[in-house]
């Protein structure tokens, strides 16, 4: 053993109010179970504090003990000069001893009374889960990499992807308990300093005791938080925020979340997949535009059914009239009654599968969407035609990539539902207005939420409701307001021949 526990007090040759404000601290320390403080041997004239829980203790038995031990060192300033470990620190600032305290730090101090200071040594222990493949954005063809819960490992997989001197870490700490840090990253010559400063004060002026996940962040700097539509983007895919700050946007790092945020953005960035980059233009294009008519075909399908056979019958041609009123013959409850039977069964059938186990989860989605169903159908308490409209509906809005725009796309629906049992297709219309209506009042960080679109610009268009080729991507887009706008400053050169070359 290098060391005992002891309880012996040390005093510091300093002011009176000092001596008492570190003596309350150790006190206040001591009267925790996990924090320890201990005093070497006789030879050695240091004492030892730290939190058991958050210093890696095997790295104080192997590395500072023996190193005190043997060198038979009696000042502070010889310890940090001689002690391989870098950022170390001498200090009497007693707020910072306790913030490096609870930290994972650990202090050494003297038993000399001609000593004032503390010497910080960090001791943090690197644990934290492996980083592991995508679960929410998945891909099949590119990196398989997602973030993780620790800040420094999800920094490092950004870096390798941006060896850049440009790319710049602010870093803060939010929450009045937890104290929790977060990075805010940028590209200095490319990112517009307003949105920078913008992202800096709204984080600063988060004022709340505990901040656990980056959807605390994102709620309290969003534009408008009494939304359906999410104004800042979450992702847990590396790759993408590389792609992201090349672009010119700003990035959220949270210590303790494996989700990065994303603003400015637009509604379109929502229905992009970072696996669109990785297929060649034209089918990217195609399964972009296929999301978006896919959300569409899920808020809008079973309200034109209900709609239409409530209201405006005489629309749906005679032989598919009959098939209708065949399929609805045995059944007693009006189409506004049939769709919310089916979609409430839909709903607790996807929060059942989220709680549950996944591969359990999963057998409970195909098995009891199947027996439900079936059952319903038989029993006369709704049509096979609604059942399949119904579950369409649910299969588009899963191909939503971002899961906070598929939510959104879930519950918009209710609205449009009201509004065409009580109007029909003219409630679909006004309720369709008020919903664009709400989109063009929307911003994310002061941009235009359905940019470019509203307000309509040409060149931004070459990466939102489709993608063009990367030789047609010149430029980063205009909403951005980027410092440099060009990506490709040459033509890509004009590939030659096999017989050519």
């Amino acid at each position: 053993m290098f060391f005992r526990k002891g309880k012996e007090k040390v005093t510091f040759p300093i002011t009176e109010q000092y001596i008492q404000s570190l003596s309350a601290l150790m006190n206040n320390l001591e009267a925790s179970a996990d924090f320890v403080s201990v005093e070497c041997l006789d030879s050695c004239p240091f004492y030892l504090a730290y939190y058991t829980t958050l210093v890696n203790q095997d790295f104080i038995h192997r590395d500072i003990l023996p190193f005190l031990v043997a060198k038979n060192l009696d000042k502070l300033e010889d310890i940090k000069r001689h002690l391989p470990i870098e950022n170390m620190l001498i200090t009497n600032n007693l707020k910072e001893i306790q913030e490096k305290l609870l930290s994972g730090f650990l202090i050494i101090y003297t038993k000399e009374k001609n000593q004032d200071s503390v010497l910080i040594i960090p001791s943090v222990p690197i644990e934290s889960r492996q980083v592991t493949i995508p679960e929410v954005e998945s891909v099949i063809v590119g990196p398989k990499e997602a973030f993780i819960e620790s800040l420094d490992t999800n920094l490092h997989m950004i870096r390798k992807r941006i060896p850049l001197i440009e790319l710049k870490v602010k870093e803060l700490k939010v929450g009045d308990i937890s104290k929790t840090k977060v990075a805010v990253l940028y590209i200095s010559g490319i990112a517009n300093d307003k949105y920078l400063e913008t992202t800096l004060q709204r984080i600063n002026d988060i004022k709340f005791d505990q901040i656990i996940d980056s959807s605390y962040i994102s709620q309290m700097i969003t534009d408008n938080q009494n939304s359906l539509f999410p104004q800042i983007l979450d992702t847990e895919r590396p790759d993408r925020v590389a792609n992201f700050l090349s672009e010119g946007k700003i990035v959220v790092l949270v210590d303790g979340s494996p989700q990065a945020l994303i603003v400015p953005i637009n509604i379109f960035e929502f229905f992009s997949s970072s696996e669109d980059y990785f297929f060649n233009w034209p089918t990217a294009s195609i399964f972009r535009l296929m999301r978006l008519v896919a959300a569409l075909l899920s808020i809008l399908a079973t309200p034109i059914y209900i709609a239409v056979l409530t209201y405006h019958y005489e629309m749906i041609p005679e032989e598919l009239l009959t098939l209708l009123v065949a399929s609805r013959n045995n059944v007693p409850f009006p189409p506004i009654i049939e769709v919310l039977i089916l979609e409430f069964a839909i709903e607790l059938l996807r929060e059942s599968a989220k709680r549950l186990p996944t591969k359990i989860g999963q057998t409970m989605g195909i098995v009891g969407g199947i027996v439900i169903g079936t059952a319903a159908v038989e029993a006369a308490i709704t049509s096979n035609v609604l059942l399949i409209i119904v579950a369409l509906a649910a299969l588009a809005s899963f191909t939503t990539p971002a899961f906070q725009m598929s939510n959104t796309v879930r519950l918009i629906r209710l609205p449009f539902l009201a509004s065409a049992q009580i109007l029909g297709l003219l409630g679909i219309s006004i309720c369709m207005a008020f919903l664009l209506g709400h989109l063009l009042q929307l911003s994310s960080l002061g941009c235009p939420y359905l940019e470019p679109v509203y307000p309509f610009r040409s060149q931004d268009m070459k990466d939102s409701l489709y993608r063009l080729p990367f030789q047609r991507q010149k430029t980063r887009p205009i909403f951005l307001r980027t410092k440099s706008s060009l990506r490709i400053i040459t033509n890509c050169i004009k590939r030659k021949s096999d017989i050519d070359e």
